[in-house]
């Protein structure tokens, strides 16, 4: 038993890179059977498959490990389970061996019945008698562990030679020089490209001119055969979703067939909802990725008119700021108390990869979801999207009836009751408030019958909650436009009542154009675009190249010249709101264009306009946060730090956005003593709410600036008044608050990622 004491004694090791190989961990030495000396490690169960892909893309000589055997034992047993108790054996051996088909080697008795072909194309190659190989076993004493047993680490047959790989002088020139097998990578790729509708021969020529252009084959993926690719085309269009004709029934089938894309399932039963939640290994990549310490949004009901189980995604943004779906949740109904249920195993799976990781902030776009679980499984705070909101209203509002004159004064007013009830100076019946336009009764019938009954609980989350970005809601637009133009495409629309057509569409074309999305190559497939195909930049993207010059101000409307053609103009209703109208195409759906946010930008960036409402909050916040007692040395310290760090990473932001001289003139007048301004400001908050019993000085009453808020703390309001006078000199101190509020005020240097607004969700969320 000293053996075991020592061995469940070792520390388990989870190294935070998506895959990891054996020189990632550090093996210890345990006296084992007869008296052999085992090389040991404990790493998670759950990342056994992690250690077996890094163990094979090993550079010096890539392998595949394939299971030789495996035996299982029922979790649960009547009698006292041992110590040393297993309930499952895995041996994973070299897909080069065991057996040895070269001339001379030894083949295994239960394996004598083997006829060598005539030509000796394949075989010979892949079973060439090497011994390398380790144990996994996943223990009784903690069912979470797997112990590795890793003794024959070396790819060698039984005379000690180098039996494959670049080592093995004889299998220079044929295929044991690389991998018995494709690429993950590549194998998605190819199966991607088919479920597309792109030809074989397309995938074999591109492919062959790809390793043409780099001088011949230098890894297994430049093997790549026509017939290889020709087997997956024909296993795709043989494939049929419909297991079974009971949906449930073949949905189970499906679930038992894809393991690994699959995170949570709960059958259909009388008490509980049917729930499935999808994801791929590949989602989960993107997740870890692109989720660690940045956003993650959660958009619900896709295909709610349709779709007999609507779907919901979770989404997370790139390096362009464009959504990428990482989790789908299929269910016909989502009650605030189901979302618990799924978001917890997908915690623990992110986790289980990574244990570092963790979200900046979670970004919802419905009230059915429950924030108190996202915040109890997350540990991060939620933010609220209003994009899905103004979506309804807009696309009802330019489908009515009403003059154009009409429906702007209904947009105006929509966006003044708006930035009231995000100030809280404004309540419910601002928004219900639509008797005086009788013209538009269509959509104020819409408005009573849809949003009455819920707009209360909608002011309620606008006033508690942070609110995202217009730079989010642009990419949740986009995203939402995407996936109903792939998803819902079939011409036969029965299918819509089946959860196994959902869940089979999901995980293969859907996936797939998402996929692609991301795959750099794809501009050499143009001729077999689709509609599907369609992607390209966010309109907050595009509105970044629109240049100033492009807009026109006339009034109360804006022009703005198309880049591509300027002849062609479009022309901008109720400039810098965000419910500002366009005569584009894609605002009449509803959406955010590029005309509309350029409008904005230059509207804020003139003083025209107030800044976003995610801006007030987050300034709202931060400032909140200042306004401690003066004894309180603990939470003023804590409001020093997050604005002296917010103030490195806006001058991050402005370093990528902007040219290397306005940098260097704004850093000069806002670094130095930027600390001792902090506290300036903390003390005169602090004091100004001890002196409010004292009766105040008379002071000369002056008109508040454009783009300063009435609510905007004095300090602001006296900095954004002088700013015309001077700019802060190299050297000069600037306090933080101001100079956040100032950055985010200017036009050109409101220019706001993802990252920035995972750092104000970080510090809105401590005031929710």
């Amino acid at each position: 038993m000293a053996r075991w004491d020592e061995i469940l004694s070792l520390p388990i090791q989870n190294p935070p890179a998506l895959e990891f190989s054996s020189a990632d961990l550090v093996w210890s030495k345990i006296e084992g059977w007869r008296d052999n000396i085992d090389r040991l490690a404990l790493i998670p169960f759950a990342r056994v498959d992690d250690f077996v892909r890094g163990e094979s893309n090993n550079k010096e000589c890539p392998t595949k490990f394939h299971v030789e055997a495996r035996r299982r034992r029922t979790p649960r047993i009547s009698c006292k389970p041992k110590v040393d108790g297993i309930l499952e054996y895995i041996l994973y051996w070299c897909s080069f061996g065991p057996d040895d088909h070269r001339k001379g080697g030894a083949i295994r008795p239960s394996r004598n019945t083997y006829v060598p072909k005539n030509k000796p194309s394949g075989r010979p190659n892949t079973k060439r008698g090497c011994t390398c190989h380790f144990i996994v076993k996943r223990l009784i004493a903690d069912p979470s562990v797997a112990l590795v047993i890793y003794n024959q680490d070396r790819h060698i047959d039984k005379k000690g030679l180098p039996c494959h790989g670049p080592q093995d002088k004889k299998a220079v020139g044929t295929r044991a020089m690389y991998a018995p097998y494709i690429s993950e990578e590549l194998l998605l790729r190819v199966i991607s490209l088919l479920h597309v509708g792109v030809s074989v021969e397309t995938i074999m020529q591109r492919h062959n001119e790809s390793v043409e252009k780099q001088g011949g084959p230098c890894n297994r993926d430049d093997l790549l055969t026509h017939r290889y690719v020709r087997r997956q085309e024909r296993s795709i269009r043989r494939s049929t979703y419909q297991l079974d004709e009971d949906d449930a029934v073949s949905v189970s089938m499906w679930v038992q067939s894809h393991p690994t894309s699959v995170f949570y399932y709960a059958d259909f039963s009388d008490s509980d909802p049917f729930v499935l939640g999808i994801q791929t290994e590949w989602q989960l990549q993107q997740m870890i990725r692109f989720g660690n310490s940045r956003l993650l949004a959660y958009t619900s009901n896709i295909g709610s008119n349709k779709l007999k189980y609507p779907v919901c995604s979770l989404v997370v943004f790139n390096s362009d700021n464009k959504a990428i779906p990482v989790a789908w949740i299929i269910t016909p109904t989502l009650s605030s108390g189901d979302i618990y249920r799924w978001m917890r195993p997908l915690y623990n799976r992110v986790t289980a990869k990574d244990p570092s990781w963790k979200l900046a902030g979670f970004v919802v776009d419905d009230l059915s979801a429950d924030i108190l679980a996202i915040r109890e499984v997350f540990h991060c705070s939620v933010l609220m999207c209003f994009w899905r909101v103004r979506y309804s209203w807009l696309k009802k509002l330019m489908k009515s009836r009403a003059k154009i004159e009409t429906r702007c004064d209904i947009a105006k007013k929509l966006s003044l009751a708006f930035v009231n009830v995000c100030k809280k100076t404004g309540t419910v019946e601002s928004l219900n408030d639509l008797e005086d336009f009788s013209q538009a009764a269509d959509f104020i019938d819409y408005f009573k019958a849809v949003w009455h009954p819920r707009i209360g609980t909608w002011v309620n989350a606008l006033q508690t909650l942070p609110l995202a970005s217009l730079e989010t809601c642009t990419a949740l637009e986009l995203y939402h436009n995407q996936l109903k133009l792939r998803l819902m495409n079939e011409k036969d629309q029965q299918v819509y009542d089946r959860a196994d057509w959902l869940a089979n569409k999901l995980s293969t074309k859907v996936h797939s154009y998402f996929w692609l999305d991301e795959y750099s190559e794809k501009e050499h497939f143009a001729r077999y675009w689709t509609d599907e195909w369609m992607t390209g930049p966010t309109a907050w993207r595009k509105s970044l190249q629109i240049p100033d010059a492009h807009v026109i101000i006339e009034g109360n409307l804006v022009k703005v010249m198309d880049v591509k053609n300027p002849d062609t103009v479009h022309i901008v209703l109720n400039p810098g709101s965000e419910f500002a109208i366009c005569n584009c195409g894609w605002s009449k759906a509803g959406n955010l264009c590029e005309h509309t946010l350029k409008a904005i930008k230059v509207f804020r960036g003139k003083g025209y306009a107030m800044p976003s409402m995610s801006m007030l909050h987050y300034s709202r916040a931060l400032i909140d946060m200042l306004k401690c007692p003066g004894y309180d040395s603990l939470i003023r310290d804590h409001a020093v730090a997050l604005s002296v760090w917010v103030q490195a990473q806006l001058n991050a932001q402005i370093n990528i956005f902007n040219s290397p001289d306005e940098v260097a003139t704004l850093e000069q007048g806002t670094t130095c003593s930027s600390a001792e301004g902090l506290v300036e400001t903390v003390d005169h908050s602090s004091s100004s709410s001890q002196a409010e019993n004292q009766p105040a000085p008379k002071r000369r009453q002056t008109e508040p600036k454009p783009g300063v808020g009435v609510n905007a703390p004095a300090a602001v309001n006296q900095s954004a008044q002088k700013r015309k006078q001077r700019e802060p000199g190299p050297g000069e101190s600037v306090s933080i608050p101001v100079a956040v509020y100032q950055r985010f005020t200017v036009g050109k240097y409101r220019k706001k990622t993802a990252g920035t607004l995972a750092m104000s969700a970080c510090i809105s969320g401590s005031t929710d």
